[in-house]
């Protein structure tokens, strides 16, 4: 397309580009193309203005501008390319001065073709962009006669500029995080973004490997496309795509979005990132398998430096060239097994399946058998059992749409968002990290096969939607399981482990683990010993491939001891006791101040507070763990002689432990009266920016949780000071905290406490309404 600009005043620039980039957003690509024709027709105009010799300079765009894929944000990178001694300081500053003055902005440089032959010869982000150098104006054969010198020098030097673009994707990872499992990704350097299409480039331009660029066209499409959409919506050039962003880009794309949470865009964005990630790992395997023999189990024997050109490695497969392919009498139309065969070797093996191999299962495998051969699930099992080298291989088969040949249910958890903060990858993702995860517990139990199937289809109910994922996830493994060969005895294992994968670690942090009630009810929901020691192993693996914060040696401890508690209940056997008064809750109790000990459990800060019982202790109490930036956990309190004695279990806002002088010091001002917990708290919450769409808060009576006290759960959002509002309004109701159980998700809180009465019996049906109504009222946020 041509374009002509009446002048090459920077406001005509301004104008025309403004009025190119309020047209409707109907078709991303051609806004692109216009834009960039716009944008080349300008400099052009501004090189001949600028009294450069077009016979001994060039204008060239480079990088994203020099693809053409200029975005409403984006900035315009440019080279003015001379011959040594071409007058051109005069020229250059009349091309950058409008530029500068259109608003745009401008990434530019200046330099002779050597010099910018010896800066991509030090600078690897220097090469990446000429890589996508384009002409503008001038002498074509500058940059003709750069990117030859300077592809000869990268393909000479590959086996040193390669590590550099490794070490580049590393540092990606560390600092960006992966593309296809944020909630809020950067499109260019998430990993799997727009910056692993450039660097794929640089590798096919190496001549080490080529690149898959079928497969890439569409995600490269459309994280362009979303790119385009946030800066317009936005009206800024952040390339990172925001929860609250999310719903307009859909809306300006088209992306079906039922729900209006952007869930429709996330989703988009996953799936193209996973392809993206997807071809780098084929990439970077073949660049690594460079001048390297395959390592192939069972060829140790073998004399000399190269592995055979076609070794054997399951019948149907073997190795050629590091990568995994069919053998040549194989036949995948007749042998059903074959793909889970392949697999499960290449997995255990640690070795990738060849694209090529991929394709031709795809074009020849058809919907598996029903039910499953015992080859068939043995291999199933084995794939998601083989650790880390699991995931190459599965991932290699989604991408053919092959694991839904396998589990048809699939399809609905391929890069399904989550909407717990804690979890850091999508469903599906998450559901093969926890078989991975459970695949290193496999010796813990006595069925290993069935725990590896229930940590891959644990979440499979979790797209439809439903409230309780569990539930919906158990009747779906009904199905799936005797499809796949299980008897009915195991599928009611399968079916068990994935309707209470929550059991253990919600009980042990939302119940007291003391109660005799808390450890009757998960018995009576597992039955069984078996089911209990692979529902604890799930339990684990769930927790630790959900993300860092889901898993902690203190939550081990407790699940631990609540399985010890609930194996003895299903054996029949007294109950093991619980440890008594700690040394620091038998000092807090006899000495007279206020005092406060400190200790670290499991990996969490301990805190014992001793002080004289009265009314509002507690309260006091977690008002003054507030004001010193301390995240309540777990908390247990109880009176001896006339004292109150309280644990706590905290974590440091900002990493700083706890002085447990300091707090003394402000628990006995609040005792004298000269410290006002109740209004620092609250001018601490005036200065915090609430979600005014934030959901009301709910308080509800959770029946038959214990026999000895009333159990009240809370969630509400969270503020600096709700804990101390609703401990408050529960002492002047008359009712003591026994335990308290606290757990934070996000911005919200699910907030559990055991409550009795002054007469140590659990609360009547009168006073349970009544503080319903008060910690309503408390749990509301600050106005």
């Amino acid at each position: 397309m041509t374009v002509v600009l009446d002048s090459a005043q920077p406001e005509v620039f301004r104008a025309a580009r403004e009025t190119l980039l309020a047209s409707p957003f109907i078709d991303p690509a051609v806004r692109r193309a216009e834009l960039a024709d716009l944008t080349d027709a300008w400099l052009r105009r501004l090189f001949l203005d600028s009294g450069a010799d077009p016979a001994s300079c060039a204008l060239v765009a480079i990088g994203g501008y020099g693809r053409r894929e200029l975005a409403p944000g984006s900035d315009i990178d440019v080279l003015l390319l001379h011959t040594p001694g071409s007058a051109v300081g005069v020229p250059a500053d009349r091309i950058w001065y409008p530029i500068w003055d259109s608003g745009v902005r401008l990434d530019h440089s200046v330099r002779t073709p050597a010099q910018a032959r010896r800066l991509a010869n030090s600078d690897v982000k220097v090469m990446l962009g000429l890589l996508d150098g384009r002409t503008i104006a001038g002498d074509e054969s500058l940059l003709a006669g750069l990117r030859a010198s300077s592809l000869s020098d990268w393909r000479a030097r590959a086996a040193v500029r390669l590590p550099e673009l490794r070490q580049m994707v590393a540092n990606r990872r560390e600092s960006f995080g992966e593309l296809a499992y944020l909630q809020e990704p950067e499109l260019k350097e998430s990993l799997g973004g727009l910056r692993d299409l450039t660097i794929m480039r640089a590798i096919a331009a190496s001549w080490v490997t080529d690149v898959p660029r079928a497969a890439l066209e569409a995600p490269h499409l459309l994280l362009l496309d979303v790119r385009d959409a946030l800066h317009t919506s936005t009206g800024r050039s952040s390339d990172r795509l925001l929860r609250q962003e999310q719903p307009g880009v859909a809306r300006l794309l088209g992306i079906e979005d039922p729900d209006g949470d952007g869930d429709g865009v996330l989703r988009a964005v996953a799936a193209a990132g996973r392809t993206i990630d997807w071809a780098a790992d084929i990439v970077w395997h073949r660049v690594d398998r460079v001048g390297r023999p395959a390592r192939v189990p069972g060829l140790r024997k073998l004399r000399g430096p190269k592995v055979p050109a076609r070794a054997p490695l399951a019948d149907g497969a073997v190795v050629a060239d590091g990568e995994v392919v069919l053998a040549r009498d194989a036949r995948p139309s007749r042998d059903p097994a074959l793909l889970l065969r392949m697999a499960a070797a290449s997995a255990r093996a640690g070795l990738r399946i060849a694209p090529a191999t991929l394709t031709r299962l795809a074009e020849t495998t058809g919907s598996a058998p029903v039910p499953w051969s015992d080859e068939m699930r043995n291999s199933f099992v084995a794939l998601i059992g083989a650790g880390r080298g699991t995931v190459p291989v599965w991932e290699a088969l989604d991408q053919q749409d092959l694991i839904t040949r396998l589990v048809p249910e699939w399809a609905a958890t391929r890069s399904a968002p989550q909407h717990n903060p804690v979890h850091v990858h999508t469903v599906d993702r998450h559901m093969l990290e926890t078989a991975v995860r459970a695949s290193s517990h496999a010796r813990e139990v006595a069925r290993p096969d069935l725990l590896l199937v229930a940590a891959i289809l644990h979440d499979i109910g979790k797209p439809a939607g439903a409230a309780k994922h569990s539930e919906v996830g158990a009747v779906m493994v009904a199905e799936i399981a005797p499809r796949m060969g299980f008897s009915q005895q195991d599928t009611e294992v399968l079916v068990a482990l994935v309707a209470h994968h929550l059991l253990l670690s919600e009980t042990a942090t939302r119940r007291d683990i003391e109660d005799p009630a808390t450890v009757a009810a998960v018995a009576a929901a597992v039955q069984r010993i078996d089911v209990l020691e692979l529902l604890r192993a799930l339990t684990m693996a769930d927790a630790q491939a959900t993300g860092p914060a889901a898993w902690s040696p203190w939550k081990a401890g407790l699940v631990d001891t609540l399985v010890t508690r609930v194996r003895a209940a299903l054996d029949g056997e007294p109950a093991p006791d619980l440890p008594g008064p700690s040394e620091l809750e038998q000092a807090a109790a006899t000495t007279g101040d206020v005092v406060v000990m400190h200790r670290t459990v499991g990996g969490l800060e301990e805190l014992t507070i001793g002080a004289p019982a009265s009314r509002g202790d507690i309260a006091d109490a977690a008002g003054v763990l507030a004001l010193h930036r301390l995240q309540v956990i777990d908390a247990r309190a109880h009176t001896v002689a006339g004292r109150s004695v309280s644990t706590w279990r905290v974590t440091p806002s900002f990493g700083e432990p706890p002085d447990p002088q300091r707090l003394a010091v402000d628990l006995r001002r609040v005792v004298a009266g000269t410290l006002d917990v109740k209004d620092r708290l609250r001018r601490r919450e005036t200065s915090f920016e609430y979600a005014a769409d934030a959901p009301a808060p709910r308080v509800a009576v959770v029946a038959d949780a214990s026999d000895r006290a009333t159990v009240v759960e809370v969630r509400a959002a969270d503020s600096p000071g709700l804990l101390h509002r609703l401990l408050r309004r529960m002492e002047s109701a008359g009712a003591r905290v026994q335990a308290a159980k606290v757990s934070t998700l996000g911005s919200d809180v699910v907030d559990v406490f055991y409550l009795l009465n002054d007469d140590g019996l659990p609360l009547s049906a009168a006073a349970v309404e009544d503080l319903r109504g008060r910690l309503v009222e408390a749990a509301e946020l600050p106005g």
